[in-house]
C-alpha cells in the first residue's frame, strides 16, 4: 500500500533511494545547461548517426522539419505586431523614411564591400582552376528557378490579400502592410491606442510561445545534422576543399574586421553583441535557417539595448535585402565557376559581377533556395554555364550553414548600427534646439535604450 511519505517522495521527482535522486538530478542538470551547449550535444550525436546509420539518420530529418514548422508559426504573428508597433510609436512619418533610408543605404554600402572582398580573395587563390566541372550533374538543379523576376518580386511586396501572405509566410508583403498599418495608427493617435493595446499583448505572448519554441532547438539540430551527414556525405570534399576554405576565410574576415570596423565607426559594442546573439547565430548555423532564430532575434536585440521600433523594422527588412554572408558565397562561387570554365577574370569582368550580385542578391526576398537561385540567374547574366553549378551543391550544405550563422549576425550589427545613428541624430537635434535630456535619461550605451519585458524574459528563458 502506498503511504502519503512515498506519494510526496514521488510528486518531488524522488523515489526514496538514492540512485534515483542521483538520476532526477541528473536528468536536471541536463535541462539546465544553455540551449547553446545542448545544440553542440545535438551536432555530435547527429554526425555520428548520420555517419554510422544513414538511413536513420535521413529519416531523423523530421525532428528539423518540424522544429523549423514550429517557428514558421510564430514567426509572423511576433514580428507584425512589433513592426506595427515600432512605427506607430515613431514620432513621425518623416522618422519611418529616415530609418528605411539609413537601413537601405547601409545594406548596400556593406553588401558591396563584402562582394568586392569575396571576388578579390576568390581571384587571388584561384578557386575553380582544374574543377571537375564535367562531373557535375545538372539534373540537380531542374528544380529550381533559373534566374528572378522582379515584376514578380515587387507583386510579392505587396499582397492583394493579407491573410495569404501570412499563410504563404510572405514576411516582405508583411513588412509593407505593417508599414501602412503603423504610419496609420500614427496618423489618428489616441484612437488608435486600444489597438495598440491589443498588439502589445499579442506580442507579449508570442515572445513567451517563442520561448517554448526555442527549447526544443536542439531536437531540430540533432535531425537536420543527421540528415545532412547521411544524405550528402564527405564525397564531394575534397575536390571542393578549396572552394570550402575560400568562404569560409573570407566569412572569418567579415565577421572579425568588416564588422568590428564598422562597430568601432559607431561605437557599438560588437562583443557584448556576439555574446547577446551568438547562440542564435549558433542554432543558424546548425539549421541552416535564418528565419528559424528570427522572432527571438527580436528580443534579443531589445534586450541589448537596441529600441523595439528600430529593431522591428530594420531586422525583417535585413532578412530580404541584407544576407550579407549569402552575397560573400554567390561572389566566390561565380568567381569558381569562371575559373572552372576558363571565362575572363579581369578586373573588368570581376566587377561586371559585382554589379550584377548588387542587383540580383535584392532579389533574394521570397525565393526558394534564394542563393542558388541568384547564383544561377547571376552565371546566366554573365554567360557561364549553370550546370557547374550542381558540382557546388555537394557541399552547399557546408557553406549554408556558416553564411547563414554570418546573415544573423550582420542584420544585428546593421539594426544596432541604425539605432546607433538615430540616437546620435536625436542628440544633436536636442542640441540645436538647446533642450536638455530629461532628467535621468542616459546615451544608450551600444545602440538603444528601450528593453522590454518580455524581451528580458525571452533571454532569460533562452539562457536556460
Amino acid at each position: 500500500m502506498e503511504t502519503p511519505h512515498a506519494r510526496a517522495a514521488t510528486a518531488d521527482g524522488h523515489d526514496g533511494n538514492p540512485a534515483g535522486s542521483a538520476s532526477a538530478e541528473r536528468s536536471r542538470r541536463w535541462w539546465r545547461l544553455a540551449i547553446g551547449v545542448q545544440s553542440i550535444i545535438a551536432v555530435g550525436l547527429g554526425a555520428l548517426i548520420g555517419s554510422l546509420a544513414p538511413s536513420a539518420g535521413e529519416q531523423m530529418k523530421i525532428f528539423g522539419d518540424l522544429f523549423l514548422n514550429l517557428v514558421q508559426v510564430v514567426v509572423l504573428p511576433l514580428v507584425f505586431p512589433l513592426i506595427v508597433l515600432g512605427i506607430a510609436r515613431m514620432e513621425s512619418v518623416r522618422k519611418v523614411g529616415r530609418i528605411a533610408g539609413k537601413a537601405i543605404l547601409y545594406f548596400e554600402i556593406v553588401t558591396t564591400v563584402i562582394l568586392l572582398i569575396a571576388v578579390g580573395l576568390a581571384k587571388v587563390t584561384g578557386i575553380g582552376k582544374g574543377a571537375p566541372v564535367a562531373d557535375a550533374d545538372p539534373k540537380s538543379l531542374q528544380s529550381l528557378e533559373q534566374g528572378i523576376d522582379f515584376h514578380e518580386l515587387i507583386l510579392h511586396a505587396v499582397p492583394k490579400n493579407i491573410f495569404a501572405a501570412f499563410t504563404e509566410g510572405n514576411l516582405l508583403g508583411a513588412i509593407v502592410f505593417a508599414l501602412l498599418l503603423g504610419v496609420a495608427m500614427a496618423a489618428i493617435g489616441e484612437k488608435s491606442a486600444p489597438f495598440a493595446t491589443l498588439l502589445d499583448s499579442v506580442a507579449s505572448v508570442m515572445f513567451k510561445v517563442v520561448g517554448y519554441v526555442i527549447r526544443v532547438a536542439p531536437l531540430g539540430v540533432l535531425g537536420f545534422i543527421s540528415y545532412d551527414v547521411a544524405h550528402y556525405g564527405f564525397a564531394n570534399l575534397k575536390s571542393l576543399l578549396g572552394f570550402i576554405t575560400v568562404v569560409y576565410a573570407g566569412l572569418a574576415i567579415v565577421l572579425g574586421v568588416i564588422f568590428p570596423l564598422i562597430a568601432a565607426i559607431y561605437r557599438v559594442r560588437y562583443v557584448a553583441l556576439l555574446k547577446a546573439v551568438g547562440g542564435l547565430a549558433g542554432i543558424a548555423f546548425v539549421t541552416r535557417s535564418s528565419e528559424a532564430v528570427l522572432a527571438p532575434l527580436m528580443g534579443k536585440l531589445e534586450a541589448f539595448g537596441i529600441s523595439r521600433s528600430t529593431s522591428s523594422f530594420v531586422v525583417p527588412l535585413g532578412y530580404s535585402f541584407n544576407s550579407d554572408g549569402s552575397v560573400l558565397y554567390q561572389a566566390a562561387a561565380l568567381v569558381f565557376l569562371a575559373n572552372a570554365y576558363g571565362a575572363d577574370t579581369s578586373i573588368p569582368a570581376l566587377l561586371v559581377m559585382v554589379g550584377v550580385l548588387v542587383i540580383l542578391s535584392k532579389g533574394m526576398a521570397g525565393v526558394a533556395s534564394a542563393s542558388i537561385v541568384v547564383l544561377i540567374a547571376a552565371g546566366n547574366t554573365v554567360g557561364l554555364p549553370a550546370e557547374g553549378i550542381a558540382l557546388l551543391l555537394g557541399v552547399d550544405f557546408i557553406v549554408d550553414m556558416a553564411r547563414t550563422g554570418v546573415n544573423v549576425i550582420g542584420n544585428s550589427l546593421a539594426a544596432a548600427v541604425v539605432d546607433r545613428s538615430e540616437a546620435r541624430g536625436e542628440a544633436k537635434r536636442r542640441a540645436g534646439h538647446g533642450s536638455p535630456d530629461p532628467v535621468g535619461h542616459e546615451a544608450p550605451d551600444a545602440a538603444g535604450h528601450e528593453d522590454h519585458p518580455s524581451a528580458r524574459a525571452l533571454q532569460e528563458e533562452t539562457a536556460r
